[in-house]
This record gives structure tokens, C-alpha cells and sequence, in this order.
């Protein structure tokens, strides 16, 4: 298999990305020829229905799971050919995992400014480095007053933004975040979105959000749908001047086509045009029509 090919600007490119898991006898496809590009600095969103793939995914690329082909690259890190040094230098040093259960991202018997300075001293930062560090986290993250306080003595949205410091604390190029906000209410759950807002803004990590919550996705320029295990489409959104001076944002949705020329036709598309197993194409001067076989 040649390397995936990469743009200056691109930190994560999967092309082809398959996961199977055997259940049993059964052999179950997570993901099937999934393609997905994300640059450098940016933040987007993942969404999908339950089992479409978008955690596997994130497990892939968090280091935590393998794939089984296809090809993912973050940075100059090739996922499927590392060794099991290589994974845990990738997991320590390039990539942060927020997962939605609090209790999985903190250790109970910790302070949250021992769970931040955790990472550090595994990573053997010095110790003065590891102090200075940890205190700018959780002072940028709006929790320097909890820095002597365990998880049990903590709200939901205070945990989860240790867990983001946390997962900060070695300086990764990218955070992994797996329904951050599954788990609070809608005003905490804003407050944690404008966490991890912050975060790719004030420090350029890039940030891929995995979530069910369209308040969640709707505030990035980009939220990647997963359907089947691959990408089916992507809404982009822009902020537009109207001539009283006034702003909105404008949400475009694309269909994504994968290497092979393949695209998903949004189900509600097929159910009002009655799109069964085959359909119609037709070459237009600039666009392609597709209609009912009937």
C-alpha cells in the first residue's frame, strides 16, 4: 500500500479506512472505505447515528483501537504500521482523548492539579516545567480555584474541563473529544463547547469533536456526517454581512464522494424522489442529474 498522500496544511488524512471486529461467528464492519481529511488548527465535528462508526473512528485515531486497512495518517504518524512504542509515544505526545464518562477521564484520589501534572511527569517533564504548565491549564480553562480539589468534589462541567487539561497537558497537535458534553446540561454543556473552543483558538490544537448534539455541532465551520461507516456529508458554515450590517451564518451541505467516485444520497433526498436500487445519470454542461429509474 503507498503512503496516503498529504498537503502541507492536512494533520489528519484516512483514505479507505476500514475496521472489522469479530463478534463470534460474526464479523461486524465498523467502518468500510471511510475517507476523511482534517487541517492542521482546525475544529470540526462528528456525527452520526448510533453504529455508524464515528467512535471507532476516533478510537483509531486516538491510537486507542487499529485498523484493519486502508490508510490514516496523523502528522507524520502512519496508524497502521506503528509499534507498540511508537503508539504509546504517539498517545503520550501528539494526540489528547476527552471521553464522555467523567469517570473515565479522572482518577478519583487525585486533586485535578495532580490529574493535569499526571501526563507530565509520565512524559518525565521537568518538574518546574510540569508546575508552570499545569497552572496556565487550569487558569486558561476557568478552573484554577479547583486545582486542590479531588472529582467528587466537582461539578460535571468542572470535571470534564480537568479532563481537557488533562489531555492538554503534553502539548498534542490534536484532541480527540468523544461526546464531551453527553453526560451535562445544556448550560454546562456550552460552557465545555467554549472550553474546547477556547482551546483551538488561544492554543492552535486542532480539535475533532465527535457528538450527538446538534447545539454542539452546529457552532463549528464543519461537521463531518458518518453513515455506514464512511463519510456521507459535510455541512460547512460561513458568517455572511447583510447590507444593514447585520451577520448570519450560512449552512451549505455537500455531498461527499470518496475516491472511487461513490456518494451517499441523504435518505430523505431518496424517500422524495422514491431513489430505490438504481437510479438515472445524466451529464449536464456543469452538473450531474440523477432521477428515478422508472
Amino acid at each position: 500500500m503507498s503512503p496516503t498522500t498529504m498537503s502541507a496544511a492536512e494533520l489528519i488524512v484516512c483514505e479507505s479506512l476500514v475496521r472489522i471486529y469479530q463478534s463470534g461467528p460474526i464479523e461486524v464492519q465498523a467502518l468500510q472505505g471511510l475517507d476523511l481529511a482534517v487541517n492542521s488548527g482546525e475544529m470540526i465535528a462528528v456525527v452520526g447515528a448510533s453504529g455508524s462508526g464515528k467512535s471507532t473512528l476516533l478510537s483509531i485515531l486516538a491510537g486507542i483501537d487499529a485498523p484493519t486497512a486502508g490508510s490514516a495518517r496523523v502528522g507524520e504518524w502512519d496508524l497502521l504500521s506503528m509499534s507498540r512504542a511508537d503508539r504509546v509515544r504517539y498517545r503520550r505526545h501528539t494526540v489528547g482523548f476527552v471521553r464522555q464518562q467523567t469517570a473515565s477521564n479522572l482518577v478519583p484520589y487525585l486533586t485535578a492539579e495532580q490529574m493535569v501534572d499526571l501526563p507530565m511527569t509520565a512524559a518525565r517533564t521537568p518538574k518546574a516545567v510540569r508546575r508552570k504548565r499545569g497552572a496556565e491549564l487550569l487558569r486558561m480553562l476557568g478552573i484554577a480555584d479547583c486545582a486542590g480539589r479531588r472529582p467528587g468534589q466537582l461539578s460535571g462541567g468542572q470535571q470534564q474541563r480537568v479532563a481537557i487539561a488533562a489531555a492538554l497537558a503534553n502539548e498534542p497537535r490534536v484532541l480527540f473529544a468523544d461526546e464531551p458534553t453527553g453526560e451535562l446540561d445544556t448550560a454546562t454543556s456550552a460552557e465545555v463547547f467554549g472550553a474546547l473552543r477556547d482551546v483551538n483558538r488561544e492554543l492552535g490544537v486542532t480539535v475533532v469533536v465527535v457528538t450527538h448534539d446538534a447545539a454542539v455541532s452546529g457552532q463549528v465551520e464543519r461537521t463531518v456526517a458518518i453513515r455506514d461507516g464512511r463519510t456521507s456529508s459535510e455541512v460547512l458554515r460561513r458568517t455572511a454581512t447583510a447590507a444593514d450590517g447585520g451577520t448570519h451564518v450560512i449552512a451549505e451541505e455537500y455531498a461527499v464522494m470518496d475516491r472511487a467516485g461513490r456518494i451517499q444520497v441523504p435518505r430523505d433526498y431518496r424517500e422524495a424522489l422514491a431513489l430505490t436500487r438504481r437510479v438515472r445519470l445524466a451529464l449536464e454542461p456543469d452538473h450531474v442529474t440523477i432521477r428515478p429509474d422508472a
